[in-house]
């Protein structure tokens, strides 16, 4: 699995990574929005909420392998070239999401630790990161909240952002980050 980027398109490693985060992104959202469907205290629910922990802590591990193969060279260009404005959105847009998916599951390991909760990660036991304090844990979960809702905003202009380069402006954005048919 090629780590470089080509000229026209982002490397095997960089295109898996990305749709793969969409999935788990995805599924993580799924979770925490389907937990209402059981009740407080179920096994269902609590199911639901574990796979939503280890599942965002599996983007905060992908994420810096995402940035580690960002960093093995150049992305490929885009034709025809964008104005000076988009490439400053599309760069502010990647520096969001990156803090996103770094930041998020951050936010949840410490509201877990907060709550006095052990954090499991495929079976692994994961340290504590602050000392127990409920009020400190309903703070962290504001913010993880807010996050969360934002993250629905920055996935959501990230995808339209890319159809309207591939519709509107035909050029190759979308198509770097696309899979290689045949």
């Amino acid at each position: 699995m090629p780590w470089k980027n080509s000229e026209s398109r982002y490397s095997t490693v960089s295109v898996t990574l990305h749709w793969l985060m969409l999935v788990l992104l995805a599924v993580v959202y799924a979770c925490i929005e389907l937990r209402g469907i059981f009740p407080k205290g179920s096994e269902g629910r609590t199911l639901i909420k574990e796979a939503h922990f280890m599942l965002g802590l599996t983007v905060f591990v992908l994420v810096w392998l995402r940035l580690l193969a960002r960093s093995l060279g150049t992305a490929p260009k885009i034709k025809p070239t964008p104005p000076q404005w988009q490439s400053a959105l599309a760069t502010l847009m990647h520096v969001a999401l990156y803090v996103f998916m770094i930041s998020m599951p951050i936010l949840g390991w410490l509201i877990t630790s907060a709550a006095g909760h052990q954090v499991m990660f495929y079976g692994v036991e994961l340290p504590m990161l602050i000392d127990e304090n409920k009020d400190l844990a309903k703070q962290i979960e504001g913010w993880h909240v807010l996050g969360g809702t934002i993250g629905y905003w920055l996935i959501g202009l990230h995808a339209v952002a890319g159809l309207a380069h591939h519709y509107v402006y035909r050029d190759n954005t979308l198509l770097r980050m696309l899979p290689k048919r045949g």
